[in-house]
C-alpha cells in the first residue's frame, strides 16, 4: 500500500452518490478557537465523547503539538470533558500504520496529555473500531454522544454522521489549506448548500 494513501475515505466517497448527507455537518466553526464548549449534540444529545483531529484542527500540520493560539480552548475542553478518553485524538497521521512504531501518537500524547487511537483503518473506516473501543471502555453508551471535530469533510464529518454522531467541521483550520482534496471538498460542500 502507498504510505499515506487514505483507501477509506476514497471509497467513502462513493457513498455519498447514495447518501449526500454524510458530508453535512451539525456545527460548523471557522477553527479551533471557535468551538464552542460544550460542544451541542445533534438532536440534543449530550456529547460525553470527543474525538479531536490533530493536523490543521488544534496542531499545525504535522506538528505533535497543540498550536499557541489553542492553547486556552484545549484547557476549556479538558475542563468540560476531563474523563481519560472523553478527549481522544483520532489522527489519519498519528496512531496509524503510516507511524512507524506509534512515535508520532506517543511524542502527540506527551505534548497534549491526550490519548492518541491506534488504528489499522484510516478515518472514516474506523468509525465501528471506535465506537466499540469508547463503550467497551464506559466512554458513551451510545453513539449520539461521541463528536468528532476536524477541519476535513470527507474524513472527519462522514466520520460522525456513520457514527450517528455529531460533526463539528473546521472549515479553515489552523490554515486555510488550497489543496485539491480541500478544495473538491468545499466545492461539493457548497454545490450541497
Amino acid at each position: 500500500m502507498v504510505n499515506g494513501l487514505n483507501l477509506s475515505a476514497t471509497l467513502n466517497t462513493f457513498k455519498l452518490l447514495f447518501n449526500p448527507s454524510l458530508i453535512k455537518p451539525h456545527v460548523t466553526v471557522s477553527n479551533f478557537s471557535q468551538l464552542p464548549v460544550p460542544i451541542p449534540g445533534k438532536n440534543g444529545a449530550q456529547i460525553k465523547a470527543v474525538i479531536l483531529d490533530k493536523d490543521n484542527c488544534f496542531a499545525v500540520d504535522g506538528a505533535d503539538h497543540v498550536f499557541e493560539q489553542y492553547h486556552d480552548k484545549m484547557d476549556e475542553l479538558k475542563k468540560q470533558y476531563p474523563g481519560k478518553l472523553q478527549l481522544l485524538v483520532v489522527s489519519n497521521s498519528a496512531g496509524t500504520n503510516d507511524d512507524t512504531d506509534f512515535k508520532d501518537a506517543q511524542r502527540v500524547e506527551q505534548n497534549t496529555g491526550l490519548e492518541v487511537y491506534r488504528h489499522a483503518v484510516k478515518k472514516p473506516g474506523c468509525h465501528e473500531d471506535l465506537v466499540a473501543y469508547l463503550k467497551k471502555n464506559k466512554v458513551i453508551d451510545q453513539p449520539s454522544e461521541v463528536a468528532v471535530v476536524g477541519d476535513r469533510l470527507l474524513t472527519d464529518v462522514v466520520m460522525a454522521n456513520q457514527i450517528g454522531g455529531t460533526g463539528v467541521w473546521l472549515s479553515e483550520g489552523v490554515e486555510k489549506s488550497n489543496k485539491l482534496p480541500v478544495r473538491f471538498e468545499r466545492l461539493l460542500y457548497n454545490f450541497m448548500q
